[in-house]
């Protein structure tokens, strides 16, 4: 049984660049933290879990959700410019190693991660996909899992199938969904529905079983309060859930052979990284 490795690009960079305690740089000057922990991640995946085939998603710019909610991620914070100038460099590594990147316009890397992870299940392939967004653990199911590092100082690395979301959330991975809906996200700059916080959205979630069954029974639900504000704000769950929804049916094709990884030139690899002086990692190839 193959296994395909998608990498969620930005998602990994990001953790990289804020996951080093201490600032790297060549002798020229060149900051290059971000690379090198994007790179030692990768080299630790592939020793851990020696993919058969492996490919890259990454963003592109503003796309169907910018134009649905201008609002969408909007307090975010811009990409550093340092962090701006190591993205080429992963880039350079990536097809060092010779593993394909994948971009789609309009679209988010999580909706390349979907529809790749759904096509390969389809063919029979089991799927990892590797990130730091929980956001994608609504693709969970018995062959898609989910590598997710967790942020902050001390990151941890842990697969997660149906029964590690349930075990976090108690709820299925398609009721992740209807919990963003209810709940917000922070991160995207995603409202929730005033006065409905994780607990109360997933002991909802878990008596009517998903949104359509919760609005169903909307007069069974105790608390005036909580179904008030569920009323008022339906409008606002149904919108949530279009942008928290991942969507698996892009018009990509999911090709076995491209995705192959056989390995890759110690020699073409040792040469970034004697460019950029990681000198651990050549010792490590």
């Amino acid at each position: 049984m193959a296994l395909l490795l998608l990498i969620d690009g930005h998602s990994q960079a990001y953790r990289a660049y804020f996951g080093m305690k201490t600032p790297l740089s060549t002798r020229d000057g060149e900051l290059t933290a971000a690379v090198y922990g994007f790179a030692r991640k990768l080299l630790s995946t592939l020793r851990d879990y020696r993919p058969d085939e492996v490919a890259v998603a990454f963003d592109t710019g503003d796309t169907w959700r910018h134009g649905e909610f201008p609002a969408y991620k909007a307090t975010r914070d811009a990409m550093p410019d340092d962090m701006r100038t190591q993205m080429a460099r992963i880039e350079q590594l990536l097809r060092a190693f010779e593993i394909p990147i994948v971009t789609y316009p309009n679209y988010e890397a999580d909706d390349i991660l979907g529809t790749l992870a759904r096509l390969a299940a389809a063919a029979g392939a089991d799927v990892l996909i590797m990130t730091g967004d929980r956001d994608l653990f609504q693709l969970v199911d018995e062959r898609v899992k989910i590598l997710y590092t967790s942020g902050g100082p001390n990151p941890e690395t842990k697969v997660y199938g149906p029964t590690e979301v349930a075990d976090r959330y108690g709820l299925t991975p398609q009721q992740f969904i209807d919990l963003k809906a209810l709940t917000g996200d922070n991160s995207d700059n995603i409202p929730g529905v005033p006065g409905i916080g994780d607990k109360t959205a997933s002991k909802l979630l878990q008596q009517y079983g998903s949104l359509d069954g919760l609005y169903e029974h909307i007069d069974e639900i105790g608390g005036p309060k909580t179904r008030q504000s569920l009323l008022d704000n339906r409008d606002l769950v149904l919108r949530n859930r279009r942008l928290v929804t991942i969507h698996t049916d892009l018009p990509l094709t999911y090709d076995a052979d491209a995705c192959r990884f056989h390995g890759f030139s110690v020699e073409a690899v040792d040469a970034v990284f004697h460019e950029l002086e990681f000198r651990s990692l050549s010792k490590e190839l």
